[in-house]
């Protein structure tokens, strides 16, 4: 009987000590496993997936390889393809409907590193641009292959939908160009959790029409952003974000009848 016992109270705390090991794990991984990091419930409207969504080439040789290679990485993702394909304004960047126009130039001593900026139409993306700077990765401290890379994978993975999945630089890497830092070796690609965001984003729903490649469905944005410098903080909008060393990481400005304009932004040290 003592015997006994001793066995059936062995096995009971045996399960009691992993069932506290099961809790004490959920608390220290679950937040960062089951994180979110869209940004509101915007995304481009389309009828089944996987959707392709181009990606306009209008960046000099320097940052082709970097375009190319995030265009790859993204393209792993089971509900979205993307495709480079030829720019169609390499001096100002505007947008056009139904696509992403990515650039470079030596845009000034502007404090940023590169910006992603999306147009909306009620919770649809219709049209989006990548810029990044070349004032500040003409410099040494940036004029590194994962610097470069690091900032076009994050600018890039914005006009999908997703956020950031950590605003602090001197903390851990993550694995995802998603994730600021001080030194993006190990950040210059999407991670798993960033393609299942994606999953999340677009598996929830199919729309009854189709933002991706129509070019008309960025007409009524275009129609009230003519007067817009969007490469001017100053015509950036409210900030609604923080990064955690307190500087904007996303703006909104309110175009009217249903338009917004929203500009992620990754600053320069």
């Amino acid at each position: 009987f003592i015997s006994l016992f001793s066995i059936m109270f062995s096995s009971h705390i045996r399960t009691v000590v992993l069932v506290l090991a099961l809790l004490f794990s959920a608390a220290m991984f679950g937040s960062v496993a089951d994180a979110s990091h869209s940004w509101g419930t915007y995304h481009w409207a389309r009828a089944a997936n996987p959707f392709t969504l181009q990606l306009g080439d209008n960046v000099s040789t320097t940052w082709d390889a970097y375009l190319g290679a995030a265009s790859t990485d993204w393209s792993v993702s089971s509900v979205l393809d993307t495709a480079v394909v030829s720019g169609a304004n390499l001096k100002n960047c505007k947008p056009v409907g139904g696509r992403v126009e990515v650039c470079n130039r030596k845009y000034g001593k502007n404090g940023w590193l590169g910006v992603a900026q999306i147009w909306i139409s009620g919770s649809h993306i219709v049209q989006g641009t990548v810029r990044v700077n070349d004032t500040y990765f003409n410099t040494t401290a940036y004029n590194t292959p994962a610097w470069r890379q690091f900032v076009m994978c994050q600018e890039i993975g914005h006009t999908f939908g997703l956020a950031h999945q950590d605003e602090k630089f001197g903390n851990a890497n993550l694995g995802s160009c998603m994730d600021y830092t001080n030194d993006p070796t190990t950040n210059q690609h999407p991670n798993d959790h960033d393609y299942t965001q994606l999953e999340t984003i677009y598996s929830s729903h199919l729309d009854m029409m189709t933002t991706a490649l129509s070019k008309a469905a960025g007409a009524s944005a275009r129609a009230n952003n003519n007067d817009i410098d969007t490469t001017d903080q100053k015509d950036w909008g409210k900030e609604v974000r923080k990064s955690k060393d307190g500087k904007s990481s996303l703006h909104e400005r309110d175009l009217g009848k249903g338009q917004k304009l929203f500009t992620f932004v990754i600053w320069a040290e």
